[in-house]
């Protein structure tokens, strides 16, 4: 598959998931930002299942996918790949993790969704969407696109459906939250690596064009009238 179908194809995985994001962001209005039923079954039962191991287990994800803590490890991978002379790889992660930050921050803060009552971790009323699921499903989703290997996606799966799992099992989040995190995730990620695969597609075919017309250009007369 060229870059460009890969591109394409990544496009409309995005658009797919920006769909699915609106339509889950309408259910959620209409019904007054309130929980839906899914959501006050699913935070019954992790509830039901609480014990002081599997807490301790649910804080790992949380603690690994604070602010803080992924804008290190995006910074140490950022720097990674640009050791490794990745720019434009560099370049998209760069972008998507500020893109998700900066888009899911706002909608969280201008829709102001509350969060559950027996939630173990924040308290703001900025639940909706979850930033820890969007922030891991968008450096699972870039990292995935890079490498292009079973196992990053695989391992990328279990560890976005751990933090979807976690958020919910410390009441953080409701079910629908980290739903809508994966979707901004997944649909941040797959349109800005679109954006920089076809420009790098893009400019690609200028360079190899504009030697062949730069050749022309230097025929002598000669040449020319020869031809």
């Amino acid at each position: 598959m060229t870059e460009v179908a890969r591109g394409t194809t990544a496009l409309v995985w995005g658009v797919a998931a920006t769909l699915a994001f609106a339509a889950l962001r309408a259910v959620v209005a209409i019904g007054g930002h309130e929980p839906l039923p899914i959501d006050h079954w699913w935070n019954e039962l992790m509830g039901a299942l609480t014990s002081d191991v599997w807490l301790v287990v649910a804080w790992v994800p949380a603690i690994v996918g604070g602010t803080i803590v992924m804008i290190a490890i995006g910074a140490l991978l950022i720097v990674w790949l640009l050791w490794r002379r990745r720019r434009w790889d560099a370049a998209t992660l760069a972008i998507a993790m500020v893109a998700v930050v900066a888009i899911g921050a706002t909608m969280a803060a201008v829709i102001g969704r509350t969060r559950p009552e027996d939630s173990l971790a924040e308290s703001v009323a900025t639940s909706f969407p979850s930033g820890h699921t969007a922030v891991a499903t968008t450096v699972v989703v870039v990292l995935g696109l890079i490498f292009r290997r079973w196992y990053v996606w695989m391992l990328g799966t279990i560890w976005v459906l751990t933090m979807m799992w976690s958020r919910t099992y410390l009441h953080a989040h409701w079910l629908s939250d980290v739903v809508a995190g994966m979707l901004e995730g997944v649909a941040v990620a797959t349109v800005v690596w679109a954006c920089v695969s076809l420009w790098r597609s893009r400019r690609a075919a200028r360079a190899t064009t504009e030697p062949s017309h730069e050749d022309s250009s230097r025929e002598s007369p000669i040449e020319r009238s020869a031809t």
